[in-house]
């Protein structure tokens, strides 16, 4: 996987892409970018819609499930995440605390700039815009453009 997504994004280098998340178990649209050096782990669970593009450096795990809809667009740099440790109560051991998943939902017609961090359990609603560097820790709603750490809605699409 590492070798095949650090090939360019070559309209039939992202059709082999794809077919290798397919036999993974990734459901994925039709053309759809991805840049090089984007990492998918491990493709079970993740929904990819069609026309989407995954920048340079996009990090997705799937363990949760993840969906993105159709023409977002997910900037350099940036990670989504359907899994987390889990914090022990009463100073256990995080080490072996195992992990949590939750989904996370993208939208259509999304714009998630670059180094944003989409966390565990998420939803971002269609057209929505998440400015870049932020953190994305409770849902967003549509239509909306979000920015900060923790992101917050900033103001309404016009």
């Amino acid at each position: 996987m590492q070798l095949l997504f650090l090939l360019p994004r070559y309209r039939t280098l992202n059709a082999l892409k794809a077919i290798f998340l397919r036999m993974n178990g990734s459901v994925i649209g039709r053309r759809v970018t991805f840049y090089p050096y984007v990492w998918i782990a491990n493709g079970r669970n993740l929904i990819i819609e069609d026309d989407v593009d995954l920048a340079i450096g996009v990090l997705i795990s799937t363990p949760g499930g993840v969906r993105i809809g159709a023409r977002t667009l997910i900037g350099y740099g940036t990670q989504i995440l359907s899994t987390n440790h889990v914090v022990p109560s009463g100073g256990g051991p995080i080490f072996e605390s195992g992990h949590q998943k939750a989904p996370v939902t993208i939208g259509r017609d999304v714009w998630i700039g670059a180094a944003c961090i989409v966390l565990p359990g998420v939803s971002i609603g269609d057209g929505a815009v998440v400015a870049a560097g932020s953190i994305v820790t409770k849902d967003v709603p549509p239509m909306v453009i979000v920015a900060g750490v923790p992101a917050r809605v900033v103001r309404l699409r016009e």
